[in-house]
């Protein structure tokens, strides 16, 4: 399968992995499974971090690269078609950075890995629910 992790999944697959229930550990980890990610994730990890909802050291930027240069992460670009596509998008809110990772899933043709209700409910594109194990969401 070719996996687009939302930002839920990409947090908590490197810092929290035992939130993850173990369907979904066990597709992240299998070598047969390509893992991309959209900038948008990356993004909006940096504004986790800068808005104090998340902590990443020894800084964000320096997490975001070392995390990128560690993992197996095929970049999903952002582009035009991306962006086309992020209007057509059916979802019971607006939230942009949802529109954007499911109209990558769409354009790249990707499974979206998530635990965003939301997004599972609206059946917007491929999906693969993850729902979280426990703890705080």
């Amino acid at each position: 399968m070719r996996l687009l992790l939302d930002t839920h999944i990409l947090l908590w697959s490197v810092l929290e992995p035992e939130r993850l229930e173990p369907h979904a550990m066990e597709a992240l980890q299998d070598a047969e499974n390509q893992l991309w990610l959209s900038p948008i994730s990356v993004w909006e990890c940096l504004v986790l971090a800068r808005k104090g909802r998340l902590k990443l050291d020894p800084d964000p930027e320096s997490w975001v690269r070392d995390m990128l240069d560690a993992l197996p992460f095929r970049q999903a670009p952002l582009n035009h078609e991306v962006a086309i596509v992020s209007r057509s998008v059916q979802l019971p809110h607006q939230d942009p950075a949802d529109r954007f990772l499911v109209a990558t899933a769409r354009v790249y043709d990707l499974t979206l890995v998530t635990v965003d209700q939301h997004i599972l409910d609206a059946g917007a594109c491929e999906l693969l629910a993850a729902p979280a194990t426990g703890g705080r969401s």
